[in-house]
């Protein structure tokens, strides 16, 4: 579905703060993968997926979609057929807007520029769907998002994301900020819409504990490179110990933060 080919990413070239933050990066997406990806700060995480979105053009290499060469191509036509979350739950929605014009944006997405009305009908569709997120923001339609929790925006952000039917759904340490129990509530969210609308994904994590738990295929990246790649029953097997110990004999070094050993 998405690849990348001998991917290079060097911001600063030619000055002293010149740096190399993706090194000859190659890798496959399937469609219907589910990919938890970890490695410490610095490793390429954020770098990688700003590449796959177009928001950075890689100094070298290729990306293709659906076997079309999109390097060149611009964010803002990537954005069409990929959703991104970030960290921040205040990124993915405005603020200034009330519930239900926040979901309009979605069906304007779409809807390929068509003017979008609200009317009863749709504001029923945008009720019937809300009730998924378990919040009542099904009776707060009206009400501006401003007013909402982070964890509610994030869980808004996650549903409109979702229902604008991306072909590649990218979640950058999307539950991060949040307390535990919305941080939980979210990511509950995020498996149960990713199996009901059979969406492809990648999440990175600072959690190994998820990174093990969640999705079908784990990447480790270190140093701008994909190190480690597993799936199936291998990924299944896995435990912290386990990826540590594998770190250690890829790289001859310790791995990460205690951060990143939290369960």
């Amino acid at each position: 579905m998405i690849e990348l080919k001998d991917i290079d990413m060097t911001f600063g070239i030619g000055t002293p703060d010149e740096n190399h933050v993706l090194n000859g990066l190659s890798l496959k997406v399937n469609r219907g993968d589910f990919i938890t990806i970890i490695g410490s700060n610095g490793a390429g995480k954020s770098t990688l997926f700003n590449v796959i979105s177009g928001k950075y053009s890689p100094t070298s290499g290729r990306v293709i979609f659906q076997e079309g060469d999109v390097t060149s191509q611009p964010e803002y036509r990537r954005a069409r057929y990929i959703g991104r979350i970030f960290q921040d739950p205040l990124l993915g929605t405005a603020g200034n807007m009330s519930l239900e014009d926040n979901m309009v944006i979605t069906q304007k997405k779409g809807f390929k520029g068509l003017k979008i009305s609200l009317n009863h009908q749709l504001r029923e569709k945008f009720r019937k769907e809300l009730v998924q997120l378990d919040m009542n923001l099904e009776n707060r339609l009206s009400d501006n998002v401003g007013t909402l929790s982070g964890g509610q925006r994030q869980a808004l952000t996650l549903l409109m994301t979702v229902l604008s039917q991306p072909e590649i759904l990218l979640l950058d340490e999307h539950t991060a900020a949040l307390d535990p129990k919305n941080a939980a509530k979210v990511l509950e969210l995020t498996c149960r819409f990713i199996e009901k609308y059979s969406l492809t994904a990648m999440m990175v994590t600072h959690n190994m504990q998820q990174a093990i738990d969640y999705g079908n295929r784990l990447l480790m990246l270190d140093n701008g490179q994909v190190i480690f790649d597993v799936s199936g029953e291998e990924k299944k097997n896995l435990t912290v110990d386990l990826l540590v110990k594998k770190f250690h004999e890829i790289r001859k070094s310790d791995f990460l933060s205690d951060e990143a050993l939290l369960s």
